[in-house]
C-alpha cells in the first residue's frame, strides 16, 4: 500500500468519524504497509506488526472471555425446573450497555425511508437526477450502482418531480387526514454470507478434500445446499424462498433477505385482551417522549436486519478500504446469560441477592411486583433504559423492562446439541418448515413478568416472526484483538 493511499483514506476518515476510530484505522493501515518486511540473516522471524486493541464501540461494554455453569444450578419443584448446569466458555465480545431504544431504531427506519427517496430521485419517472446514484467511477467506467448519501434530499426546495418522489413514501390517514409514513414501503434488503456452511468440508467444490479418510472412495457428486433468497412483487409484496440445488460456488452461501422494518405498534392491543392500550399504539414509537425507551414490536427478523444495517452504516462511515470490522449481531444464548449473570455461576439474577430490591426497598428491575400491581417498581409498562442499577459488568436492564431476542434457535434437545465452547444452535427455517421450527430463544423477562421470569438462567422462546410489546433486543460484536484476561468472577 502506497503512502498516498493511506493519506487519501485518512482524509475520508477525518471528515466522517471520531478521532478514536481514525487512530485505530490508521494503525491497521500502517501495519498493512509493513507486512512485507523480511527477517534478519535469512532466519524466519515472523511477520512484523504490533498488537491491536479495538477501541470501545459507542454505547457498548466489553464482556471479557470467561467460563461459567450455564442453566439452573438447582431443581425448582414449584416451577418445574430441573437443575442441569453445563460448563461452557465464551470468548470476549462487546455488548450494548442498554437495550436498543426507540430513538436508535427510528434512525434505522428513517435511513430506509431516505434510501427509498434517493432511489426514486434518481429514477427517470421522478426527474432522474443522476447525482443521487453513483453508476461510474472517477474515470467514467461503469460500476455497481450505489446511492450517493453525500447528496442531500431537497426537503425544503424540491421541484415538482422531487416533491413527488419525497411524498411517495408518505400516505394520508383516511380517518384523521394526517400525513404519515407508509410503513408498507419501508423494506430493507440485505445479504449475509453464511461463513459456517461455506467452511464445512462437505461443501467443498474439490471432492478429494471433503473426506480426509483415504480408505473411503471419493464421492464426485455435487453437494446439495439450500440458500435463502427474497424479492418484491410488482405489488410490493415480499416473497421469501429457500432454494435447494447442487453446489456451484461461493455465491450459494450468500443469502438474500428483504424485511419490512417498521415495528408492529398494534402489539400493545393484540397482546392484551380487554385492556385500553390504544395510547401506546399511537404514541410509544412515534412520540419523542418515548425516545429513550426500549423499542418493542420488533420481530427476530427485524432485529437481525437492524444489526446488519448498523454494521453497514459503520463500515460506510469508516471507508471501504483497509478497515475490517466485526459485524454487529444478536448475542448467542450463552453470551447473553454469561453477560447477565456477570460471570457468576452462583447467581440466578443479574444481582447477587435473591430478592429484587435492596434494603431500602429500591427495585433492581422493572417487572410485575405483585398481583395486578405493575406500578410498585415505579412504572406501568416499560421504563427508560438505564433506569435501574447496572450489573457487575456494567450492563443495564439484563432483567426486566423487555425480554431480549438471542440468535439461538430453540429445540427441546438444545443442551445435547451444543458445544461447550462458544455454544450456539442455529436453524434458518425455510418458509415451508413447520411453525415449531421457527422458534428463537428470548431471555431476561419483561415489564409484564413476575420475578421468576427475570431469572438469568431461565430459557424462554418465541416465534421469530412474532412482534410483542414486551420483547426487544440489544446487539453484540465479537472483540478484535487480545482480551484483557478472565473477568473476576464471584
Amino acid at each position: 500500500m502506497r503512502i498516498s493511499d493511506i493519506k487519501d483514506i485518512a482524509a475520508v476518515l477525518r471528515s466522517s468519524f471520531p478521532a478514536v476510530w481514525i487512530a485505530a484505522a490508521m494503525f491497521m493501515l500502517a501495519s498493512c504497509a509493513s507486512l512485507s518486511r523480511g527477517g534478519a540473516g535469512g532466519e524466519v522471524t515472523g511477520v512484523g506488526g504490533s498488537t491491536f486493541a479495538e477501541p470501545v464501540p459507542y454505547g457498548m461494554v466489553l464482556v471479557d472471555r470467561g467460563a461459567y455453569a450455564m442453566g439452573p444450578a438447582k431443581d425448582d419443584s414449584i416451577w418445574g425446573l430441573k437443575g442441569n448446569p453445563k460448563g461452557v466458555s465464551v470468548d470476549a465480545f462487546w455488548m450494548d450497555e442498554t437495550e436498543v431504544t426507540n430513538s436508535k431504531y427510528k434512525q434505522f427506519v428513517l435511513w430506509v425511508r431516505d434510501s427509498i427517496i434517493r432511489e426514486r430521485l434518481a429514477d427517470p419517472a421522478y426527474g432522474g437526477n443522476e447525482a443521487f446514484k453513483i453508476e461510474e467511477d472517477k474515470e467514467g467506467n461503469p460500476i455497481t450502482p450505489y446511492l450517493n448519501w453525500n447528496k442531500p434530499i431537497p426537503w425544503r426546495n424540491a421541484n415538482e418531480d422531487e416533491q413527488r418522489a419525497i411524498e411517495s413514501v408518505y400516505r394520508t390517514n383516511p380517518i384523521t387526514g394526517q400525513r404519515e409514513l407508509d410503513p408498507t414501503q419501508l423494506n430493507y434488503r440485505y445479504e449475509i454470507f453464511n461463513h459456517t456452511e461455506a467452511a464445512k468440508r462437505k461443501h467443498r467444490l474439490d471432492p478429494t478434500r471433503r473426506d480426509y479418510n483415504t480408505d473411503n472412495p471419493v464421492n464426485y457428486e455435487l453437494p446439495i445446499i439450500s440458500k435463502d433468497t427474497a424479492y418484491l412483487t410488482d405489488e410490493g409484496e415480499i416473497v421469501r424462498e429457500t432454494v435447494t440445488r447442487p453446489l456451484s460456488g461461493d455465491f450459494d452461501f450468500l443469502n438474500t433477505y428483504i424485511v419490512n422494518v417498521y415495528p408492529d405498534t398494534t402489539a400493545w392491543i393484540n397482546d392484551f385482551d380487554n385492556a385500553y392500550n390504544e395510547q401506546y399504539t399511537r404514541l410509544y414509537f412515534s412520540n419523542p417522549g418515548y425516545n429513550n425507551y426500549p423499542v418493542v414490536g420488533v420481530s427476530w427478523d427485524q432485529a437481525n436486519a437492524f444489526a446488519n444495517w448498523r454494521t453497514d452504516y459503520l463500515r460506510r462511515s469508516l471507508g471501504k478500504e483497509g478497515v475490517y470490522i466485526e459485524p454487529y449481531r444478536l448475542p448467542t444464548e450463552a453470551e447473553w446469560e454469561y453477560a447477565a449473570r456477570a460471570g457468576n455461576s452462583e447467581s440466578s439474577f443479574p444481582w447477587s441477592e435473591t430478592l429484587p430490591m435492596d434494603e431500602r426497598g429500591c427495585f433492581y428491575a422493572n417487572f410485575k411486583p405483585g398481583d395486578g400491581d405493575y406500578v410498585r417498581d415505579g412504572h406501568v409498562i416499560t421504563s427508560p433504559v438505564g433506569t435501574y442499577k447496572a450489573n457487575d459488568f456494567g450492563l443495564f436492564d439484563m432483567a426486566g423492562n423487555v425480554s431480549e431476542w438471542t440468535s439461538t434457535a430453540f429445540t427441546e434437545s438444545i443442551d445435547r446439541l451444543t458445544s461447550d465452547i462458544n455454544p450456539e444452535y442455529r436453524y434458518n427455517a425455510a418458509i415451508e418448515d413447520p411453525y415449531k421450527m421457527k422458534r428463537k430463544i428470548v431471555r431476561g423477562g419483561s415489564w409484564k413478568d413476575v420475578m421468576h421470569n427475570l431469572r438469568s438462567d431461565l430459557r424462554q422462546w418465541e416465534y421469530q416472526n412474532e412482534q410483542r410489546s414486551y420483547i426487544g433486543f440489544r446487539c453484540v460484536r465479537s472483540q478484535i484483538g487480545f482480551a484483557k484476561g478472565t473477568q473476576k468472577r464471584k
